[in-house]
């Protein structure tokens, strides 16, 4: 290996050592534990909006969870989309045992809509607390977890408040794929600068989980804004700022938790569908094939081979140098001890993101080819995300 080569490769390993440092030091932190005070006032009062399509397996647990919620006055919404299983049977039988849940059915999807924007739009208009919460039915709140959330969010002063939930995974290709959102999030995003500014390109969030002031959200537009999006993980966040205003995020990991997808299947696919306003824009691709792949598959493994002498070069002597190639691997590891996310994922580390670049690319060649994109029964049309 060159020594030129062996530069470049360590400049593409210190971009996300650094900026992770930095986020994890200074912004991305958990919030404070809330103390119980039988005579204090709740510190919110909170909507807790749950669009549901085809659910029955995970509904119930996301009511419970979020009715034990502590410290907080609320309500929960749960919008039937039109589900073809026993859903709404199971919110019923909520109905009958807490006031505070409500059921309701969402009305035909418009066309230009995304199911889930609609349904969360739906859903902030019959809210009729302040905070609003939008969960993903597969999230499971923890008991203090809306009302840590709420106090950092008046902390912050922000209108948008978001985090990652704690990760849950189950089959080989989650343990893989699934950390990597913290990889790239805390890698990538220099949170200081997100904090300090509106600038609509530092916006990020976690679909999974939102917070948002109810008079925020009614300004900016809501989920109109994004109505035909697949990403409101990115979208939501970017729009609150394009309209002006503060969004923020926090260390979710003892907030709440989520499995996502259950097979490698649904791995790949929920993936895929996302990707075309991530990674995947015809141009953005090529930034993150090079950053990725140099800094967290050619470094890692060129480290590890200089190190146990497989191959030969100027940093031979600088067992250091050829160690700080291997960093992305540490850091993953890092990560998944810091996260509670799987070892082996992180052994696998430069295969993840190997992985993760494939599904980017084949979410590019799917929209130039016209290829719908397909979530829960329905299909979007390609160009319905932004390159």
């Amino acid at each position: 290996m060159s020594f030129a080569v062996g530069i470049f490769l360590l400049v593409m390993v210190s971009i996300p050592v650094t900026m992770t440092a930095v986020n994890l030091l200074g912004v991305y932190r958990r919030a404070a534990k809330v103390t119980p005070d039988g005579d204090s006032q709740p510190l919110g009062r909170i909507s807790v909006l749950i669009p549901a399509r085809d659910e029955e397996s995970s509904i119930g647990q996301a009511i419970e969870s979020a009715l034990a919620s502590g410290g907080v006055e609320l309500e929960v919404i749960v919008l039937d989309d039109d589900s073809s299983d026993h859903t709404a049977w199971i919110v019923k039988q909520w109905l009958e045992r807490d006031s505070r849940v409500r059921l309701e059915s969402a009305p035909p999807l418009p066309s230009g809509w995304c199911g889930k924007q609609h349904a969360c739009f739906v859903l902030a208009g019959l809210a009729r607390h302040e905070i609003l919460v939008f969960m993903d039915a597969d999230v499971r709140l923890e008991p203090d977890g809306l009302a840590r959330m709420a106090r950092e969010m008046d902390r912050l002063e922000t209108d948008l408040l978001s985090g990652v939930p704690r990760q849950i995974t189950g089959t080989w290709l989650e343990k893989l794929l699934i950390p990597l959102i913290h990889t790239v999030l805390l890698g990538y995003l220099p949170m200081p600068a997100m904090r300090a500014t509106k600038l609509v390109g530092f916006g990020a969030g976690c679909g999974q989980l939102f917070m948002a002031h109810r008079q925020s959200y009614r300004k900016m537009g809501g989920h109109e804004r994004i109505r035909d999006s697949m990403h409101d993980g990115v979208t939501l966040p970017r729009a609150f700022r394009r309209a002006g205003f503060h969004t923020d995020l926090v260390d979710a990991t003892d907030l709440a938790r989520c499995r996502m997808y259950r097979s490698a299947a649904e791995v790949w696919r929920g993936l895929g569908k996302n990707a075309g306003e991530g990674m995947a824009g015809p141009k953005a691709i090529v930034v993150w094939t090079i950053l990725l792949g140099m800094g967290h598959v050619v470094a890692p493994i060129a480290g590890l081979a200089l190190l146990t002498g497989l191959i030969t070069g100027p940093f031979d002597p600088n067992w250091p140098v050829a160690l700080g190639l291997t960093a992305p691997w540490l850091l993953r590891i890092h990560q998944s001890l810091h996260f509670r996310q799987s070892l082996l994922g992180a052994a696998m580390h430069p295969l993840s993101v190997l992985l993760l670049l494939a599904i980017q690319w084949q979410a590019l060649y799917r929209r130039l080819a016209g290829v719908q994109s397909g979530w829960k029964g329905r299909s979007y049309p390609a160009g319905a995300v932004e390159g």
